[in-house]
């Protein structure tokens, strides 16, 4: 119950955290986005990197596949604490990660000086099926560590550790 509780609000906070920076009027969003490309630009250029080919659009495009990647990783937890069966847990994700990016940029249409794109839409559900499959991977490679710490255990003098 406590972890169902956590992934939900967790999950929640993080799509208004979405929202929130959809209604940024495109000035307040393009300072967000020029200061983390300055950022990126430093970073870079001190490690010796070239960084004529970094701007503002890679920074925006790179944050919404980053931060859809979050939402897909939440998604994931948040979904499979519910104790869904699997058919119903894929669909759940299926949905959400259509619907969050879809609102998001539905969003954007009300305020000045932004536009909702299906590009960004598209862009944000792969960042989703990202998430979603690197959070499946970590659960598998668990799993599987899990397994094999067990199989040693086993051998051993007879300790055994509960099942997952």
């Amino acid at each position: 119950m406590k972890k169902k509780a956590i992934w939900t609000a967790l999950t929640i906070l993080f799509i208004l955290f979405i929202f929130s920076n959809s209604m940024k009027p495109s000035d307040i969003s393009s300072a967000d986005s020029g200061w983390v490309l300055r950022v990126a630009q430093e970073s870079l250029g001190s490690m010796g990197f070239s960084t004529r080919w970094l701007t503002e659009h890679i920074i925006r495009k790179t944050g919404h596949f980053t931060e859809y990647t979050l939402l897909g990783i939440l998604l994931y937890g948040c979904i499979r604490s519910f104790g869904f069966p699997a058919e119903r847990r894929y669909f759940l994700r299926l949905i959400a990660g259509f619907m969050v990016p879809f609102a998001d940029e539905t969003i954007q249409l009300g305020v000045r000086g932004r536009s909702g794109q299906i590009s960004d839409v598209w862009l944000d559900c792969a960042g989703v099926a990202f998430g979603i499959l690197i959070a499946a991977l970590l659960l598998r490679y668990r799993r599987r560590g899990r397994k094999q710490y067990d199989k040693k255990l086993s051998n051993g003098p007879g300790i055994r550790r509960k099942p997952l």
